[in-house]
């Protein structure tokens, strides 16, 4: 298949949704499909293989985040020019929404994901009356492919009762190569104050309003309550870094990370806390628990779908922060050696290549549903 993927994020960049296009584009490749990314530039240099890099612009409040410029007639020029077999929009920003245009300006087949719980953030930054126009933007936006892939089936049957159409659930995989207990590294715990009998406590995201991040700090505290030793690393970078570091001056802050490094801090943390709220998945629990962490996250996305309570991880109520602290002094007890096990075995469950295996079908049954569409508008050119 020649496959054209748009997306506002793509590696280096460092979030769920680049991590997830990254993996899905590379073992499209591995199988022989041609894929073209394009996306806006970033800071730094990306690794698109056969791909453009757009003009795009940060947003104001959040300047990590990058969005594409809208390429209408440069998506018709380059597509009717070389018509891919199949379009696939990642996001649903001005890029997308000019790539949505031209792929049914030229009736190409196109398929599109969503990623980020965009009305959730928008309550998180206190624009709660946007929601129901975000809501409306994105049913309008994907109800114009031919499918949308969404990681879990509970957000699939929310969506739908949004009237939200021909939902493809896609679940989320993990590098259980580069995300190993194995990468556990005693002098890397040793900067940070732990030796072996040291609780430490790991969070790994954007540092940004919509990850509730106040439960984390308030998490810490119950956990020093216990033990006072217990230490608190956080990977990450975003508009609250700042804050959070004078709110919480005992915590060490690695700024954001990737590759093996990203690998030894997870394998050498202990637990790890999951605070968020507005996650379509939260790859980085799958990411901790293949790592051997025993997890705390809220009972909803991949918390929902991963763990076992008391068996591989630890849930609360979705928005009880009140149980989700109930439960931190359980992540301090030797008990949690055996859920730390079962996490790993979950991990191994679930391989990038089988979820690529399914995007890989998926994109070939909507590229052939369109052929005789296509030898139809080839016959009256």
């Amino acid at each position: 298949m020649d496959i054209r993927v748009v997306t506002e994020t793509f590696p280096p960049d460092i979030n769920g949704v680049a991590t997830t296009l990254g993996c899905l584009v590379a073992g499209l490749r591995d199988r022989g499909h041609r894929v073209v990314v394009t996306c806006p530039a970033a800071g730094a240099p990306r690794d698109l293989g056969e791909g453009d890099e757009v003009r795009g612009l940060a947003l104001p409040f959040y300047r990590e985040v990058r969005f594409g410029l809208p390429r209408r007639r440069a998506f018709l020029a380059e597509w009717r020019e070389d018509p891919p077999d199949v379009v696939h929009i990642a996001t649903e920003g001005p890029l997308g929404a000019s790539a949505l245009a031209a792929a049914r300006t030229l009736d190409l087949p196109v398929t599109t994901s969503l990623h980020t719980n965009f009305h959730a953030y928008a309550r998180a930054y206190r624009l709660g009356w946007l929601a129901t126009p975000v809501v409306r933007y994105l049913r309008r936006f994907h109800n114009r492919s031919a499918n949308t892939f969404i990681p879990t089936a509970k957000q699939a049957a929310e969506l739908e009762a949004c009237g939200f159409e021909r939902l493809m659930v896609l679940g989320r995989g993990v590098d259980t190569e580069r995300f190993t207990p194995d990468r556990r590294d005693p002098e890397l715990r040793a900067s940070w104050g732990a030796d072996d009998r040291t609780p430490v406590l790991l969070h790994v995201g954007r540092l940004a309003a919509e990850k509730n991040l106040g439960l984390l700090a308030q998490s810490w505290a119950r956990a020093q309550e216990i033990n006072s030793g217990t230490r608190l690393v956080i990977v990450g970078d975003g508009p609250e870094r700042g804050r959070l570091e004078r709110q919480l001056p005992g915590a060490i802050f690695a700024g954001a990370l990737r590759g093996e490094a990203l690998a030894r801090y997870y394998a050498s943390a202990d637990a790890f806390l999951f605070p968020s709220l507005t996650e379509t998945f939260g790859i980085v629990v799958l990411e901790a628990m293949a790592s051997g962490l025993d997890c705390l996250a809220f009972d909803y996305a991949a918390g929902r779908q991963l763990i076992e309570p008391g068996v591989n991880g630890l849930l609360a109520p979705f928005g009880d922060s009140v149980a989700f602290l109930d439960r931190v002094p359980d992540l301090l007890t030797s008990a949690s050696g055996r859920r730390r096990e079962r996490a790993v075995e979950t991990g191994r469950q679930h391989s990038w290549e089988a979820i690529v295996d399914g995007f890989e079908q998926n994109l070939l049954e909507v590229a052939e549903r369109s052929m005789p569409q296509v030898s139809s508008r080839e016959g009256l050119a």
